[in-house]
C-alpha cells in the first residue's frame, strides 16, 4: 500500500488551480476509492473541467460523519518558488509543494487512512465531499448544496473539514462578500479635461466613502472571545481603469470584499453599502457572490473526539471562510481542524510538515472509527 506520502505527491502533481479542470484528480480519487468499496458520484458543476466528488459508504441516511475537503488550489504565478510547486520536494521536515498545507494534506490522509478500516462493517454513513472552486468562493460547495436542497438529498450532520489549522479546532468563520463597483465617467481630450468627467476620480470619492462605512462597521464589535478581529473586515482589492495618459477615463472598476460575522445579514450589509456608494452618482454596485459565515455550536461531539488530538483544547474561530458556511444550509454542524498552517498556505514553498501529515492519518482512522462503527 501506498505511503501517506507517496499519496500527497501524486495529489499535488495535479495541477488544480481554480481556473483550471478538477475533472482529473477527482477521477484518480474516484477510482482509488470505488476499489476500496465505496460509493463515488462525480456531480458536474458549472463551468467546464469542474465537479465535485461525492462518496458515500455504510448504510445511507444514518447519522454518521462527513469528510470533506476542497480539490483546488491558489496560482502560482510570479512566486519565487525554490522548487518546482507540482513536483512535491522534502527539505527536512517539510513536504513543499502547492497544495500541499492547503489542503491536498489533508484528501491524502483520508485515502491512506480508509483502506486500514473495515469499511464493510460500517454502522452509520461516512460520505466524503470533496469540492472544486473553494478558492474563489466556495463554489463548488454552494452548487452542491443548491442542487441537494432542489432534489430533497441529506447528508449527515456532522462535519469535519480537513483545512490547515495546526491542528487547533475551529467552529466559526466570517463569511465573504465580493462586489464589484463601476464608475461612469465621460471621455474627453486630457488637454481640455473640463469637457470629460474623470471615472477615476469618481472611485477616489467611492473609496473614501468605503473607508467610512468600513469604520462604522468597525466599532459594531461581536464574538471579541472568539475572534482576533471581531468586526466587519474590509477590503479594497483592485482598481482598474482609463486607457491612455492622454484621454479622461471614461470608467472605472472596483473590486471589493468584506466579511461579515455569523448572524450578521450579509445581503442587507452590501445593500446598505451599494446605497451608500450609488448616492455619489454615476456609481453602480454589483454584487458577485456571498460565501456564508459558519457558527457550530460549542460542544459537539465530533468536538470531544477531536479534542484529544488537538494543540489546544479550546475552539478557535478561523479569519478565513471554508466549505463549511454552505454545509450549514443542509442542517450540517461543521468543525474545522487539519494539518499544517494556514500562515504558509497561498505563499512560495508552501509545506506541511511530515508529521503532521501523518497525525492527520491518525486522526481520520480515530473519528471515523468513533462514529462510523
Amino acid at each position: 500500500m501506498e505511503s501517506v506520502e507517496q499519496l500527497l505527491e501524486k495529489l499535488v502533481a495535479f495541477p488544480t488551480v481554480s481556473d483550471r479542470p478538477v475533472t482529473g484528480i477527482a477521477a484518480w480519487m474516484a477510482e482509488r476509492l470505488e476499489h476500496m468499496g465505496l460509493r463515488p458520484e462525480l456531480i458536474a458543476g458549472p463551468g467546464e473541467g469542474k465537479c465535485n466528488l461525492v462518496v458515500r459508504a455504510g448504510p445511507p441516511d444514518t447519522e454518521g460523519l462527513v469528510l470533506s475537503g476542497h480539490m483546488d488550489v491558489v496560482p502560482v504565478v510570479g512566486q519565487p518558488w525554490t522548487s518546482d510547486p507540482f513536483v512535491l520536494t522534502r527539505r527536512d521536515d517539510r513536504l513543499i509543494g502547492r497544495g500541499s498545507c492547503d489542503m491536498k494534506a489533508f484528501l491524502a490522509a483520508v485515502l491512506s487512512a480508509l483502506p486500514t478500516l473495515p469499511l464493510q462493517k460500517l454502522q452509520k454513513e461516512l460520505v466524503l465531499v470533496f469540492t472544486h472552486d473553494e478558492e474563489v468562493g466556495c463554489l463548488g460547495s454552494r452548487a452542491l448544496v443548491d442542487l441537494y436542497q432542489e432534489q430533497g438529498k441529506k447528508l449527515p450532520h456532522t462535519c469535519l473539514i480537513g483545512e490547515p489549522t495546526s491542528f487547533k479546532i475551529f467552529r466559526m468563520h466570517p463569511g465573504h462578500v465580493a462586489l464589484r463597483i463601476y464608475c461612469q465617467g465621460k471621455a474627453a481630450h486630457s488637454s481640455k479635461p473640463d469637457l470629460g468627467r474623470n471615472a477615476i476620480l469618481k472611485a477616489t470619492q467611492v473609496i473614501a466613502r468605503l473607508e467610512e462605512i468600513s469604520d462604522e462597521w468597525r466599532r459594531d464589535i461581536r464574538f471579541s472571545d472568539m475572534l482576533d478581529r471581531p468586526f466587519v473586515v474590509m477590503n479594497v482589492a483592485t482598481i482598474h481603469g482609463g486607457s491612455a495618459v492622454n484621454i479622461v477615463p471614461d470608467s472605472c472598476v472596483i473590486e471589493v470584499g468584506f466579511r461579515p460575522l455569523p448572524g450578521m445579514d450579509a445581503e442587507a450589509l452590501y445593500a446598505q453599502l451599494r446605497e451608500r456608494v450609488e448616492a455619489l452618482g454615476d456609481v453602480r454596485a454589483e454584487l458577485v457572490r456571498v460565501t456564508p459565515s459558519l457558527h457550530t455550536p460549542e460542544g459537539t461531539p465530533l468536538q470531544g473526539l477531536l479534542t484529544p488530538w488537538a494543540c489546544d483544547h479550546r475552539t478557535a474561530a478561523a479569519a478565513f471562510a471554508t466549505d463549511g458556511g454552505n454545509l450549514e444550509r443542509l442542517g450540517v454542524r461543521t468543525l474545522v481542524f487539519g494539518p499544517g498552517s494556514i500562515d504558509v498556505a497561498h505563499q512560495a514553498d508552501e509545506y506541511v510538515p511530515v508529521g503532521e501529515l501523518h497525525r492527520a492519518v491518525d486522526v481520520v482512522r480515530d473519528v471515523v472509527q468513533k462514529v462510523c462503527l
